[in-house]
């Protein structure tokens, strides 16, 4: 919607702290929506200090990280008593079941948040969001490019649809 919410970074766990976008608006095919964005960090059963050591981070500094990052899965999850609506992004270049966002899918699950899942990276040759739908058929779905804004207007037809 024009405005970042968060870096994109290789290294996990690059959100560690949850990212508000306050009193956006979005007007869409005669329907209008006031809301807060909140770009949080993918609640992740496991962090190990040493994946970030992989990405070059000083032995240290992977320990901060981990510690940040445990910090941010716990706020994400206190986060979620607050949302009306997830949005559940997918990387479609890589193997849906390998990424930390499954965790989330069972906390929004159990607490009965509405929930579109958003198969992202299309523009990417590698790119396979047929895969990411196959993986999750009893959910709302949609293929973008955040990149390129391709498919965007679905993904607001489906969030118009939730309010």
């Amino acid at each position: 919607m024009g405005k970042e919410a968060g870096k994109v970074s290789p290294v996990p766990h690059e959100t560690r702290k949850a990212n508000v976008i306050e009193h956006l608006e979005m007007n869409y095919n005669g329907k209008h929506l006031k809301m807060n964005v909140v770009d949080m960090p993918g609640i992740s059963s496991k962090i190990d200090y040493r994946v970030f050591q992989k990405h070059g981070l000083s032995g240290e500094e992977a320990v901060e990280r981990a510690k940040e990052a445990t910090r941010g899965v716990i706020e994400a999850i206190e986060w979620l008593d607050n949302v009306d609506l997830a949005l559940t992004i997918f990387d479609t270049t890589k193997v849906p079941f390998d990424q930390v966002n499954l965790v989330i899918l069972g906390n929004l699950r159990a607490k009965n948040i509405p929930n579109i899942i958003v198969a992202n990276k299309i523009d990417l040759p590698k790119s396979r969001p047929k895969l990411v739908f196959d993986s999750f058929p009893d959910h709302k779905s949609v293929a973008i490019s955040a990149l390129t804004g391709e498919n965007i207007e679905e993904l607001y037809k489906l969030i118009m649809g939730s309010h």
